[in-house]
């Protein structure tokens, strides 16, 4: 059980440390650029100290959930004092203002793709793609005799070539013995030294077809890769690919699922693919370290990290998508304006799209309450 509890409290630290690391994003690039940042905080409600560097104040909250970054004149919402509108966002070129609420969904990759790094050289990155090599597992008898084993074959032997064919996987392998028959070279690596066999392939009917076998089994392929230092950049940015188009594929599933959640707070069985909150998330990683899986816990923190990126760059407002959206509707605008010969409009009048912002948040927040809920009730575990 303590176990349990401090893979939930570690798995809660890192997603606490993540929503910060993305403020960080915001504040780092806006700070970059020139722009008034008024305040960044480390989680929310009370506050536990604050101080003040330059124009920004830094500080804690009470409550580690995130936190948050204060940029002057992000919309035009915004009350600007004076010494602040020379330096308010909305001033600043589309491209430095995308690159600002941008660098929030930046940081939850980085982050994904330096747990990774990490995995690849010790724990090792999951298989993704396994394939089984053409070596060895074991030998056995199909008939009245072990074709392989009174061969000379050896579990660990790599075969790779029967009757002149070679046989770069176990597949081919396979393919191989099965239109053998008789005595057949076969050529295995072992112990840095090639040999060649004469295995008597057997002939057995199954199914009613008839085949070639020589009693070998495969060995199975490794559920992790661990790779070297330099392999591993390459190993992590291909894992990361991978991650982000299966996110993507949940991400627009997300819809279909939601009745499947609302069954399983309903006493239904819970599917492993149905959505789940940070609740849920930090409850697998709490399995996760009572059964010392830690490559599952990393590979889950990274994964709601890509998760994160992705949800975060949507265009909906008030995510950094629809920021970004609304820069860029206000940038193609005074393009056509500039067409017709008037001048730019100015920036977006965001009182127009607060009803739709807020019914996105409601919608937002009833869809965390469902989730949540169900992770509470009846919950995803490992199987």
């Amino acid at each position: 059980m303590l176990a349990y509890v401090v893979g939930v409290t570690l798995f809660v630290v890192g997603l606490c440390l993540s929503l910060a690391l993305h403020e960080a994003g915001h504040l780092l690039s806006a700070r970059a650029f020139g722009m008034r940042v008024r305040r960044f905080f480390v989680g929310r409600g009370p506050t536990v100290f604050s101080f003040r560097r330059g124009d920004t104040e830094y500080g804690l909250k009470a409550l580690p959930i995130g936190g948050f970054c204060e940029i002057a004149g992000m919309t035009t919402l915004d009350d600007l004092t004076p010494d602040e509108r020379p330096r308010a966002m909305w001033r600043y070129p589309a491209w430095k203002r995308t690159a600002v609420m941008a660098a929030g969904p930046v940081t939850h990759v980085l982050l994904a793709m330096v747990i990774l790094y990490g995995m690849a050289v010790s724990t090792g990155l999951p298989n993704l793609n396994p394939v089984a090599e053409p070596v060895v597992a074991a030998t056995t008898c199909p008939a009245a005799t072990c074709p392989a084993a009174d061969a000379g074959v050896l579990p660990g032997d790599r075969i790779t070539a029967v009757g002149g064919t070679a046989t770069p996987l176990w597949a081919d392998v396979l393919t191989a013995v099965q239109a053998s028959t008789g005595p057949t070279p076969v050529t295995v690596e072992r112990g840095g030294r090639t040999l060649t066999l004469t295995v008597d392939v057997a002939r057995v009917t199954r199914d009613g077809t008839e085949a070639g076998v020589i009693g070998a089994t495969a060995q199975a392929p490794p559920a992790y890769l661990t790779y070297g230092p330099a392999d591993a950049a390459g190993a992590t940015v291909a894992f990361t690919g991978d991650l982000f188009g299966r996110t993507f594929a949940q991400l627009a599933a997300f819809p279909q699922r939601l009745p499947a959640v609302v069954a399983a707070i309903g006493g239904a069985e819970r599917g492993a693919d149905t959505p789940i909150s940070m609740v849920g998330a930090s409850r697998l990683g709490g399995e996760a370290v009572e059964r010392g899986l830690w490559a599952v816990f990393l590979l889950l923190l990274a994964s709601l990290n890509l998760f994160m990126a992705v949800f975060n760059l949507l265009p909906l407002l008030p995510l950094d998508g629809g920021h970004v959206m609304v820069i860029w509707f206000e940038r193609a605008r005074d393009a056509l304006r500039r067409l017709q010969g008037l001048p730019a409009a100015g920036p977006i009048d965001f009182t127009r799209l607060y009803p739709v912002t807020m019914a996105l948040v409601l919608i937002g927040g009833a869809v965390m309450l469902l989730t949540i809920t169900a992770d509470v009730v009846n919950p995803i575990r490992l199987s």
